[in-house]
């Protein structure tokens, strides 16, 4: 969607400051919109016993913004050792992160249950017998298969790399058992920004009825559901957006009759990234040069490994000129980077004010999957990132790239096999 009225409202009069202190291109993210959407996410499911999420590092692994979100009582969940290493660094310890892993290594297992451990959310059966030694308590990540479909990002279930199916499932709790498991959390994600609320409440459902007949056959209760991230956020302008009061009052309901007919409430766990930050994060970028041939291009001083995701899925984020937000001279455009990618484009045949060379472009809803998603095609390097603080002041987060950052991996001890 986009940005909110206050984001803009608070940005776009100091913007042609900040852009003369810190140059373009860069992502900048509103800490007040932040802290308001985890706040809102926290009211909706305040009805349930425990509530907790675990933000998806994934999402926007800044250390000052994990930071925020510890602040805010959220944990972490991660799936690499980098976001790991990321999560401890701001005190994140033991139950404080879940480790939602596929296709896990030893060094990987090794690093989870390091530091104070974390909450291992295994996503394979096989993974069982491969967990140095098991841990008190256990995850397992589920997937239901062609009983649930999925949406336009993830896919069918039945196709996903994902997930215990279900007819292992069962088995995986009693092999998790037999090796010293004593508390029991399961997970799923089945969709990924997805804004029919009604998918969120069929998935917390699903898992409340699996858990109760893992319970009955193997003597366990369960401690959580985890009904994973996926809570989506309107890109287009003028999309409905998610009903999370609507969601979280249908999902408590739930978790109450549960709690009728089993005299116990599990802990309801998710792990929203985009939800979070996605809408107060903005790549901000300058026009350098204009181009009309058979289409009109308009070049940007960004490119796609900033913002991937429109050369990635097609995804549409939305565009604002600086200065000319009410201005009634259109035209239809490409807006396009430097790399040697057709692809390379941030929004293709829109409608957009007159652009010049210099003016300022804000591209929106990037605080989620834009750096995160950087990469270092052409030796294009990934742009700097920026806090803009509750008390009105710019924080830079990450410095960018510079070219001795690319060539730093070709500088090593020499190492010749001989065969």
């Amino acid at each position: 969607m986009p940005m909110s009225q206050s984001f803009k409202d608070r940005l776009f009069p100091v913007l042609e400051t900040i852009t003369g202190h810190y140059r373009t291109p860069f992502h900048i993210y509103d800490e007040a919109g932040i802290r308001k959407t985890g706040s809102s996410l926290k009211a909706a499911f305040a009805g349930i016993d425990r509530f907790r999420e675990y933000y998806a590092v994934k999402a926007l692994p800044n250390p000052r913004i994990l930071a925020i979100m510890k602040d805010m009582g959220f944990g972490f969940d991660c799936s690499s050792i980098a976001e790991l290493r990321l999560s401890r660094q701001i005190g994140g310890r033991g139950e404080d992160i879940m480790y939602t892993s596929n296709n896990t290594s030893l060094e990987e297992f090794l690093e989870a249950a390091n530091d104070g451990g974390s909450v291992l959310n295994l996503d394979d059966i096989s993974l069982i017998a491969k967990v140095p030694e098991m841990q008190e308590l256990i995850c397992f990540r589920y997937n239901p298969g062609p009983r649930r479909t999925g949406n336009g990002i993830i896919g069918n279930p039945v196709e996903s790399k994902y997930g215990v199916s279900h007819d292992q499932i069962l088995d995986a709790y009693r092999q998790a058992q037999a090796r010293g498991a004593k508390r029991f959390g399961i997970h799923t994600m089945l969709a990924s920004n997805e804004l029919n609320y009604t998918y969120m409440v069929q998935t917390a459902d699903m898992l409340l009825e699996l858990i109760a007949e893992i319970s009955a056959e193997l003597g366990i209760a369960f401690e959580f559901i985890n009904i994973g991230g996926g809570l989506g956020i309107p890109y287009q302008p003028g999309a409905a957006e998610l009903d999370l009061i609507t969601m979280g009052k249908a999902i408590t309901a739930h978790f109450k009759s549960f709690r009728q007919v089993h005299d116990y409430e599990p802990a309801l766990f998710m792990e929203s990234g985009r939800y979070i930050t996605g809408p107060h994060g903005v790549l901000v970028t300058k026009a350098i040069n204009r181009k009309d041939i058979y289409r009109t291009y308009i070049g940007v001083d960004a490119s796609m490994s900033a913002l991937m995701r429109p050369g990635m899925y097609g995804a549409y984020h939305h565009i604002e000129v600086l200065g000319k937000e009410t201005a009634t001279e259109q035209e239809i455009v490409d807006v396009v980077g430097s790399l040697c990618e057709n692809n390379d484009k941030f929004a293709v045949q829109r409608e957009l004010p007159k652009i010049v060379d210099g003016d300022i472009l804000i591209i929106q809803d990037t605080g989620a999957h834009g750096s995160a998603m950087g990469f270092n095609y052409n030796g294009n390097l990934r742009p700097k990132e920026l806090l803009l603080g509750e008390d009105g002041k710019v924080e830079l987060i990450r410095r960018a790239e510079q070219v001795e950052d690319y060539f730093a991996t070709l500088r090593f001890e020499p190492d010749l096999l001989s065969l």
